[in-house]
């Protein structure tokens, strides 16, 4: 899983399925461990590869639109980059390369990438935990009412709303 993870967020993939499929395969606390690590060491290769590679590319699509953030990196790397990890200002993939702009130490870029991951993706990984639950528990597909009433199923999401909630004030603040 972890090579395989690595491959997909250096060709541009995006951390939900990766969750996903490990809260179903190996429950939601190792599942959430797996995928976090890997997306984390997936995304660093990416941020090394546009930082020495793509830079200039970068820089020319994307510093006016970002150009705010240039400040904010500055004064705190680590800090913002786990902010900036949590509320998901854009896609994963354009996360991963998007701080090549600022010149993040790399150290600050993985590990604010590790702890930004966290929320996001053990919510999900028990959302696939709680699917691997369910179907565990059924002989045959359950209807939507059931997996929606499913603890397993409505905690995660529950869980998906409160981040939401924080991610929609992180956001104005940031």
């Amino acid at each position: 899983l972890i090579f395989s993870t690595i491959i997909w967020v250096i060709l541009l993939g995006f951390g939900t399925p990766v969750a996903l499929i490990s809260g179903f395969i190996f429950g939601k606390w190792y599942g959430t461990f797996l995928a976090v690590v890997s997306l984390s060491i997936g995304a660093s290769i990416l941020y090394i590869i546009g930082v020495y590679f793509l830079k200039n590319l970068i820089k020319e699509i994307f510093f006016e639109k970002f150009k705010y953030l240039e400040k904010k990196f500055k004064n705190r790397e680590l800090l913002v980059m786990i902010i900036f990890r949590i509320i998901g200002i854009v896609p994963f993939f354009i996360a991963n390369i998007l701080p090549a702009l600022f010149n993040i130490k790399l150290r600050n870029y993985f590990f604010g990438t590790l702890i930004g991951l966290i929320p996001s993706v053990f919510i999900i990984a028990s959302l696939g935990n709680g699917f691997d639950s369910l179907f565990s528990l059924n002989e045959q597909m359950p209807t939507l009412i059931e997996i929606i009433k499913f603890p397993e199923i409505y905690f995660p999401l529950i869980g998906f709303f409160f981040l939401f909630i924080i991610v929609f004030f992180l956001k104005k603040k940031f």
